[in-house]
């Protein structure tokens, strides 16, 4: 059993089972999530080239910061709107 930490400062882990890998990005919308560090456009930016290439949809998403987590409705507009997250930490 994997066990996963969720770093928002929890006091008690949440309960939380794993969503099944993909096995295919056809027919998938690839958020990209900018969380907002220095350079995490340029990484992005590489991904988005790459999947494009790969025939797959993207959509861009940005943080107003990286210092906190993601609002909710930025979440949720991610997941009405996408099926799978790539997000980008970098420096």
């Amino acid at each position: 059993m994997t066990k996963l930490l969720d770093p928002t400062s929890e006091r008690q882990a949440a309960a939380r089972e794993a969503l099944p890998r993909l096995t295919s990005l056809a027919d998938k919308r690839v958020a990209l999530l900018d969380i907002s560090k220095p350079r995490g456009d340029v990484f992005l930016d590489r991904v988005e080239r790459h999947l494009r290439r790969l025939g797959v949809e993207t959509q861009r998403y940005e943080k107003p910061t990286f210092t906190r987590v993601a609002p909710v409705d930025l979440k949720q507009r991610i997941a009405s709107e996408c099926d799978v997250v790539i997000e980008a930490l970098a420096d």
